[in-house]
């Protein structure tokens, strides 16, 4: 038991968190002449072995999961939705959520694709709720930075969110709060030529390649955030702003969040940086989430799918979620870190 949990460890460390390349870049700065213990150094160490890590994990993950999502263009998808009622449908959904596109401004496509194909309205809102938040490119980096136990939990938390959440509008039968255009579209089935192994590679390859020159921009930007927060803000002002003696850091960190857009990728570094400094770990997973779900570009651009009455129950039923998540893992914090 004792040589598992020793290869999990490496694993977590050296493979996913690649404690390696922090030595390395700490190597080499100090070769340079710049003392990485002091605010200076030890920021640009941050920025650079948080860049590097991602994006480097970035590129395998996209890789990985665009071969997967090749085998589930849309109309397999819908053919493949169709075939299921009820909350076996929302569950499903929310599982090929996973496979799909990494923010929820990608998403948003889809789910107009799909709402206008005629798959019922909650099983599409249960793809869309969980396809920023719970993909399996999340899975991986935070396991890389939080552990296993956090990356399963709040993984498993997220699908809980998009399949009740589907079920939930489902029951409202509020179809007729989709915009008329979309109501009004018909799928036309094309038929699609069967893809090779060179060419669900070559899929693959052009996804790392557009994908990465998209997310790129955000990461810099949590990065370099990240660095600040780590490096410059005192640890007594996180604390007490976002630590255990504020019973309404979550709400705060889930209203903070929905400002901003990015994805999983860019939030990463902050909420290092955040959970390093004293944040209660449910804080800083709302903040993660609320970013990657609830992001103000994204509402705007389901706005023109849907009419506000459905738009502002999708946003508090997203809110609840993600605030009750939160709290659920500042409970158990003291037992999975």
């Amino acid at each position: 038991m004792e040589a598992i949990k020793t290869l999990w460890n490496f694993f977590q460390n050296e493979i996913l968190g690649m404690r390696w390349l922090n030595r390395l870049i700490g190597t080499i700065l100090t070769a340079c002449g710049l003392d990485t213990t002091g605010k200076i150094g030890a920021s640009v160490q941050f920025f650079l072995y948080d860049t590097l890590k991602i994006m480097i994990l970035l590129g395998l993950l996209i890789l990985i999961i665009s071969y997967i999502q090749s085998y589930f263009p849309p109309e397999r998808t819908k053919k493949i939705l169709g075939r299921f009622h009820g909350i076996g449908a929302n569950v499903l959904a929310a599982l090929l959520g996973t496979v799909t596109p990494f923010c929820s401004c990608s998403s948003i496509p889809l789910f107009m694709g799909f709402t206008g194909a005629g798959l019922p309205l909650g099983v599409t809102f249960s793809f869309l709720i969980s396809s920023p938040m719970v993909d399996l490119g999340s899975l991986v980096l935070l396991m890389s930075i939080f552990g296993w136990k956090v990356a399963v939990i709040y993984v498993i938390l997220g699908l809980i969110i998009a399949v009740a959440g589907g079920t939930l509008i489902e029951k409202l039968h509020l179809e007729n709060q989709v915009e008329e255009f979309i109501r009004q579209a018909h799928a036309v089935d094309v038929p699609r030529e069967e893809l090779h192994f060179k060419n669900r590679i070559q899929y693959a390859c052009g996804q790392v390649v557009s994908t990465a020159k998209k997310v790129f921009p955000y990461v810099l930007i949590g990065v370099a955030v990240g660095a600040v927060i780590h490096n410059w803000i005192p640890q007594d002002f996180i604390v007490k702003l976002l630590g255990e003696n504020n019973a309404f850091g979550v709400v705060l960190a889930t209203i903070a969040g929905v400002p901003m857009y990015a994805d999983i990728f860019g939030t990463i570094p902050i909420a290092e940086a955040l959970l390093e400094k004293g944040a209660l770990l449910g804080v800083v997973l709302s903040f993660m989430m609320a970013v990657t779900t609830l992001s103000l570009p994204s509402m705007i651009m389901l706005r023109k799918a849907v009419k506000p009455k459905l738009l502002g129950i999708f946003i508090a039923i997203c809110t609840a979620g993600i605030i009750l998540v939160g709290y659920c893992f500042n409970l158990i914090q003291p037992f999975i870190i």
